[in-house]
C-alpha cells in the first residue's frame, strides 16, 4: 500500500517560505520525487475506490499557479491537491484530498453545482427537506464528517420563500463535507485505507443527490 513521502509537508513548508524560482529549481529533484509517489497514491486511491463506485477522472492539480488574475504573484501553491470525479451524468458528487503546508483535508460533495442542478437541488429541499436532512444526519456520515457546509447566498434565492423551514439549505451554494487532518494522519502508514473508508462513508449522500439531479420533480429520468 502506496504512503505519502515523509517529506512531503515538511518541503511544502520549505516552499512556503521560499516561493520562489531559484528556489524551487534547486530543489526540484525532491519535488519530483514526491510528485511521482503522491501520483502512485492517488492511482491506488482511485483502484480503491472503484472496487465499490466509478471513478471516471483522477486530476492530480499543478503545483504552478496561475498568475495572470492574481495580485499575489508567488510562482508557487503551497499545497498538493487531488480530485477523484465519478462517472456523469449517472454519478454526482466528487472526493478530494489537500496536503498543505498550512491546514491539509480532505472534501467530499458538490463544489460548484451549475445553475439548473443547483436549483434542482433546492426544489428536491424545498418539496422535501425531511428526506435531505434525513440523508446527512446519518450516524455513518455525522461521525466521520460532522455536519454539511458550503457557501451560502445572503438572502432567500429568488422564488423561494424565506421563512421555509429548510431556508438554510435552500441558501446553499455548495454542499460539502470536510474533515480536517493533522500531519501525523497523512503520514502513518494507514492512511490510504482511512481516506478510502472515509470517502465510501459519504455514499449514502452521493446516491441521494445523484437520484436528484438525473430525474425531474416527478421523479422522472432526464438521462
Amino acid at each position: 500500500m502506496q504512503v505519502i513521502p515523509k517529506n512531503t509537508i515538511s518541503f511544502l513548508k520549505e516552499l512556503k517560505l521560499n516561493n520562489n524560482r531559484d528556489w524551487f529549481n534547486e530543489n526540484k529533484q525532491e519535488f519530483n520525487s514526491i510528485q511521482t509517489e503522491v501520483k502512485k497514491f492517488a492511482d491506488q486511491v482511485k483502484d480503491s475506490l472503484n472496487l465499490s463506485d466509478n471513478i471516471e477522472k483522477l486530476k492530480i492539480f499543478r503545483i504552478y499557479r496561475d498568475l495572470r488574475f492574481s495580485k499575489d504573484k508567488t510562482p508557487y501553491k503551497k499545497n498538493i491537491g487531488m480530485a477523484f470525479h465519478r462517472s456523469k451524468p449517472e454519478l454526482r458528487g466528487g472526493y478530494y484530498l489537500e496536503i498543505s503546508a498550512d491546514e491539509s483535508f480532505m472534501a467530499v460533495g458538490f463544489w460548484n453545482p451549475n445553475k439548473e442542478d443547483l436549483l434542482r437541488i433546492r426544489k428536491e429541499i424545498e418539496i422535501d427537506g425531511q428526506e435531505f436532512t434525513n440523508v446527512i444526519n446519518q450516524k455513518k456520515i455525522k461521525d466521520v464528517w460532522g455536519k454539511i457546509k458550503g457557501d451560502e447566498v445572503k438572502t432567500s434565492p429568488k422564488d423561494f420563500k424565506g421563512d421555509h423551514e429548510y431556508i438554510d439549505m435552500i441558501k446553499k451554494k455548495q454542499f460539502i463535507f470536510i474533515k480536517k487532518l493533522k500531519e501525523k494522519e497523512i503520514l502513518d502508514a494507514n492512511f490510504q485505507k482511512e481516506l478510502v473508508n472515509n470517502f465510501v462513508s459519504i455514499r449514502p449522500f452521493f446516491d441521494y443527490m445523484s437520484e436528484v439531479l438525473t430525474t425531474n420533480l416527478n421523479g422522472e429520468s432526464i438521462i
